[in-house]
């Protein structure tokens, strides 16, 4: 059977090879077509706009100039020897240098006719120039073979150093879409989900992300692929629900019994509001189905949500069961454990508190109590789910 394109090795990507395929792998995990298509740019550079060479300046970062290579010469000696070039345009003009590769790049350029140079502004003293720009022959109408937006993708110094800038990775992509139809892309959503959202296909989001023409190819390209992935997370937490339901039962806690009612009628120090008791009955419902619950409960500051969790507790504890409350930091857990002590003072439940700073016999003893059942509320830490 044909393996699918997309899953060819990265070495035999046209212009990649051996060692560029195994940079690629150790740096980024790159060891298929496909693998390339899922790293996506993390900006772009917009080089529909131009600036003016007389008006340019450091702050400005990088910008693209369009003018007439009006010079080229060798200057200095030794390691300071520099290719420098001057593009004017009706505004002034700028100085363009280049360290490394200069005689292939003057051979590459010529004196006279008008170029597209992109690059970061450097300033040295009162002057300004472009290092090492990237240079494009000028076109009537555009900006020649450039990218409307050129993308910018997560590297690493020893991909940078190896060649495979973002301008070559560009390139790289360019290439595979140049090798790929929407076929080797199968759609992976309903087709009627596509249609009702209006989303573009799959094919053409990957393409869009990688090889924008203009701002609303990249703003659908962007929606397509966000929504998939929040599509697929979801759709993954839905399939995964319905194997824990299928597999795994849970308790039925049947009883609302004495310890909640005695609670509820005597010790709370507030009316519970209407969201409360909302909450308590919808989590009262779950705790009776037999089976794992997934709640999030979400509330300010101060809205009673720790009230909620010790009243479902109360239920556990009237049907047999211990109960625990974690807490992310030992801060937090030590105010719980203040908190629910006051709450249920003078009530027949044992409350206490676990901790990573609580060790040697006072653990060993917590433990003891916690085993017998003699503690009904564990309030704690991570260190709850420590070996003893």
């Amino acid at each position: 059977m044909k393996k699918p394109l997309l899953q060819t090795p990265i070495e035999y990507l046209k212009g990649v090879g051996p060692k560029k395929a195994e940079l690629l792998q150790k740096e980024i995990s790159v060891f298929t077509f496909y693998d390339l298509l899922q790293i996506y740019p993390f900006r772009y550079i917009d080089k529909t706009k131009f600036e003016k060479c007389g008006h340019l300046h450091p702050s400005m970062g990088e910008v693209q100039i369009k003018g007439i290579l009006r010079r080229l010469t060798m200057e200095g000696g030794g390691r300071k020897k520099r290719l420098v070039g001057k593009l004017r345009d009706d505004s002034g003009a700028v100085s363009l240098v280049w360290f490394k590769g200069a005689n292939w790049i003057k051979d590459s350029l010529t004196v006279g006719k008008e170029y597209i140079a992109f690059g970061r502004i450097n300033a040295y003293g009162d002057s300004i120039s472009i290092p090492h720009p990237e240079m494009e022959l000028s076109k009537e109408g555009g900006t020649g073979k450039q990218l409307v937006f050129s993308p910018v993708y997560p590297s690493t110094e020893k991909l940078s150093a190896s060649g495979l800038s973002p301008k070559v990775r560009a390139k790289l992509v360019q290439g595979i879409f140049q090798k790929i139809t929407s076929s080797d892309l199968p759609e992976n959503l309903p087709s009627y989900l596509v249609s009702k959202l209006n989303l573009i296909s799959r094919f053409q989001a990957l393409q869009w992300i990688h090889l924008p023409a203009n701002e609303q190819q990249l703003k659908s390209a962007e929606n397509r692929l966000k929504f998939e992935e929040l599509f697929l997370l979801q759709l993954g937490l839905l399939h995964n629900r319905q194997l824990r339901r299928a597999k795994a039962a849970g308790y039925i806690f049947e009883q609302v019994g004495d310890v909640f009612h005695t609670f509820f009628k005597e010790k709370i120090p507030f009316e519970l509001t209407g969201a409360q008791k909302r909450v308590i009955k919808e989590i009262r419902a779950d705790m009776r189905q037999g089976r794992q619950m997934n709640r999030l409960l979400q509330g300010d500051v101060g809205s009673g949500k720790t009230m909620v969790g010790l009243m479902c507790m109360l239920i556990a504890i009237d049907n047999g069961f211990q109960a625990a409350m974690v807490a992310p930091t030992e801060i937090l857990a030590k105010q719980h454990f203040v908190a629910l002590t006051n709450y249920l003072d003078g009530m027949s439940v044992e409350v206490d508190l676990l901790t990573g700073s609580i060790k040697g016999k006072k653990r060993a003893s917590l433990l003891k109590r916690l085993a017998t059942g003699e503690i009904n509320i564990l309030v704690g830490t991570h260190a709850i789910f420590e070996d003893p």
